[in-house]
């Protein structure tokens, strides 16, 4: 890359105002993201996918884009993101402090309302999708061919989205109001396998009851999209009723997970049709 090219991109990267991903571009320029490198490469291994050579990959709420561009390196002929509510999002969002977001919710909880959800701010744009910017800057810097469909999967034209032989479903599904319905349109979309990771929670002498913990508010994390957590049974139970003939377990909570009073973690699972 041509030294005035890559300063113009440097400056394109530090202009956007919060990644999630840490996408390395090339030449040196890795996005600041939220979550290193490294980590990310350890959750793609993860996932213990097949070789995907020759096979397509849709990344369902894939924001930056960090999975669906690890999948083309990796050899998928065809690889796509859909989104819509971070793409929506003003990234600016994000950038408040933990002190800050905080305050936010006490005020709200004070006053006896919970914070209210995205679409419900100054910082919702779906007719600009603000929040794609740093996909498209990855997208364009990687020269990848990385399709998008910056539609809102629970609503959107399953048949203009199509099949694909393997679909990511990484920590979308607890941001679901109804969360059986968003497996059931995974299902419709997997021609294959799909892999779902998301929060769950365990139930301490109930772990053969297919269990979902719900979150009225913003009591998972702070964060006023989190709705639902299942535990491991509730998960499986879920994915077949959804339409998938099998599912197996990649990622079990740990013992240190475990020693809390109801212990969450991620789970991590493949379902296959």
């Amino acid at each position: 890359m041509l030294e005035g090219a890559r300063d113009r991109l440097q400056e394109r990267v530090e202009a956007v105002p919060y990644w999630f991903h840490s996408i390395d571009l090339g030449d040196g320029i890795v996005t600041p993201g939220h979550k290193p490198a490294a980590v990310l490469a350890q959750e793609f291994d993860a996932l213990g996918l097949p070789d995907l050579h020759g096979k397509s990959v849709l990344d369902i709420g894939g924001w930056d884009g960090y999975f669906a561009f690890e999948a083309e390196r990796r050899g998928a002929v065809r690889v796509g993101v859909v989104d819509h509510l971070m793409w929506s999002v003003d990234r600016s969002l994000w950038t408040a402090s933990e002190e800050e977001k905080d305050a936010y919710r006490r005020e709200h909880h004070e006053a006896g309302t919970p914070p209210p959800q995205h679409e419900l701010t100054e910082f919702w744009h779906p007719d600009t999708m603000p929040g794609k910017l740093g996909f498209d800057i990855a997208r364009a810097a990687l020269s990848s061919g990385v399709e998008d469909f910056a539609v809102d999967f629970m609503d959107c034209d399953l048949e203009a989205i199509g099949q694909w032989d393997v679909v990511l479903y990484l920590g979308v599904l607890y941001h679901m109001t109804d969360p059986l319905g968003a497996l059931r349109r995974v299902a419709a979309v997997t021609r294959e396998l799909a892999v779902v990771e998301t929060e769950a929670v365990v139930f301490p002498g109930l772990e053969h009851e297919p269990l979902w913990r719900f979150f009225p508010e913003d009591e998972l994390s702070g964060d006023i999209t989190n709705w639902w957590a299942p535990n491991r049974r509730g998960l499986h139970s879920a994915l077949t009723t959804a339409g998938f003939r099998s599912v197996r377990s990649l990622k079990d909570p740990t013992g240190e997970e475990l020693e809390h009073a109801l212990p969450h973690f991620r789970a991590v699972a493949q379902a296959t049709k």
